[in-house]
């Protein structure tokens, strides 16, 4: 049961980022509320309104008929529109900042849920339509049915209108670094509040039982609660090899087990790692750090060349890398004080390393820009450190970006500044 409710998880959490999901849900809502609709219809349900609100019903066949193929033609218009916003959306946040950034904008559900109510609405209008039918000399008219599509395609307007509101802000960078930074922060905070227990002594793994993936994928979800009770049911403990959220290729070792245990239960553990062929911030806080770097990265370049959002970039990592400096290198998951598994995380000196090698590259030769990685480094060093050597890690990072600013900056007073800024700050390793 555990196997098949991992199955499910992991397949919904796939098709849950895919734009297509929440549409294909209200299109089935609304098929299923036109035949409900009908049903009521048929017991009589309009005879209410057309005693005691007769001004809402539309005795009319033929002008019911030609409401309802309006609303229909008009929504399709609507709904070809919205989806080329869309796509005009996700060409200039992967041209402009980082094809990186397309699951997120994908998987919005504001998005997806705003034309999935185009859908339940236009499904609902065609099948409402094709129950008007001739019965001797008269129409059959569902009156409530017609006045509830009528009612339907109202809010299909003002979701339009919330829907333009929503992309046009949607697309502005600071939006967008916002809510990669929020989410990446959310996810920090749950980690660092996790750090309830010291450092414990977890036995050493290397000659442990290596036991490998039966598929490719980027490791999106891991089962905890699961492992630790197969740990404890087989009195065994578990180290899970890579680093969550890379990916992971068929055949290599995904995670050693203290003993050697049977195949049922190597694939009762196999079935509690969860793989995706996408990656998001919410379920890995690191890749919000490679979003906002190539989101810098480009800004740099020289086809754009956007130091106001390269800045706006750097405020956010330093809020990140600031809450990364409460979180420990080393990862154990607990139950009742005793460790179960041990997990592989980046550590920080060399997520520190990748997020500066890039920016380096290309911020080197701006003195704005050095002034505020500068002071980045300034600030993060006065803040509280789970471990003193990250301390060392930033005084080595603050001494390469020196290096490279002088070998790029030619001017003189530009060089006394940023080397002043140094002393003044106290970063210098040598």
């Amino acid at each position: 049961m555990k196997q098949l409710y991992n199955r499910g998880l992991s397949f919904f959490n796939i098709i849950e980022s895919k734009i297509a999901f929440y549409p294909t849900l209200l299109a089935f809502f609304g098929f299923n509320f036109a035949f409900f609709m009908l049903y009521l219809e048929n017991k009589g349900i309009s005879k209410y309104l057309i005693e005691h609100v007769p001004q809402l019903v539309i005795d009319n066949g033929d002008t019911a008929m030609t409401i309802l193929s309006s609303l229909i033609s008009g929504l399709i218009s609507v709904v070809v529109f919205s989806f080329s916003m869309v796509m005009l959306l996700l060409s200039q946040a992967s041209s402009n900042f980082s094809p990186r950034l397309l699951p997120g904008l994908i998987s919005d559900r504001r998005h997806q849920v705003i034309l999935g109510i185009y859908l339940c609405t236009i499904l609902y209008c065609i099948f409402i339509l094709f129950s008007i039918q001739p019965d001797g000399e008269k129409y059959q008219i569902p009156a409530l049915a017609v006045l509830l599509g009528i009612i339907q395609t109202v809010i299909s307007i003002y979701a339009f209108i919330y829907f333009i509101h929503n992309i046009s802000q949607s697309i502005q960078i600071s939006n967008i670094l916002q809510n990669i930074f929020q989410e990446a922060k959310d996810r920090l905070q749950k980690l660092v509040d996790k750090q309830k227990f010291k450092e414990v002594e977890f036995p050493k793994t290397e000659d442990w039982t290596d036991y490998h993936s039966e598929q490719s994928g980027y490791l999106q979800n891991i089962s905890f609660t699961n492992l630790v009770d197969i740990c404890k049911e087989h009195d065994v403990k578990i180290h899970i090899l890579p680093i969550k959220g890379i990916f992971v290729l068929s055949g290599i070792p995904l995670f050693k087990v203290s003993k050697e245990v049977n195949e049922d239960v190597a694939k009762m553990i196999l079935s509690n790692f969860n793989f995706s062929r996408e990656e998001l911030v919410a379920d890995n806080y690191t890749l919000a750090f490679k979003q906002i770097t190539e989101i810098i990265v480009k800004a740099m370049s020289p086809g754009i060349n956007d130091p106001g959002t390269a800045i706006n970039g750097i405020d956010y990592l330093t809020e990140l890398l600031a809450l990364r400096m409460q979180k420990r290198d080393t990862s154990y998951i607990f139950r009742d004080e005793e460790a179960y598994i041990k997990l592989n995380t980046i550590d920080f000196e060399d997520l520190l390393y990748n997020i500066m090698a890039s920016i380096r590259t290309y911020c080197k030769h701006d003195i704005t820009l050095v002034q505020k990685l500068l002071l980045m480094f300034y600030y993060l060093e006065k803040q509280v450190k789970h471990n003193d050597e990250y301390s060392q890690c930033l005084r080595k990072e603050a001494e390469n970006l020196l290096i490279d600013a002088r070998g790029s900056i030619e001017n003189e007073v530009d060089i006394n500044t940023i080397t002043n800024l140094v002393k003044r700050f106290n970063l210098q390793t040598t």
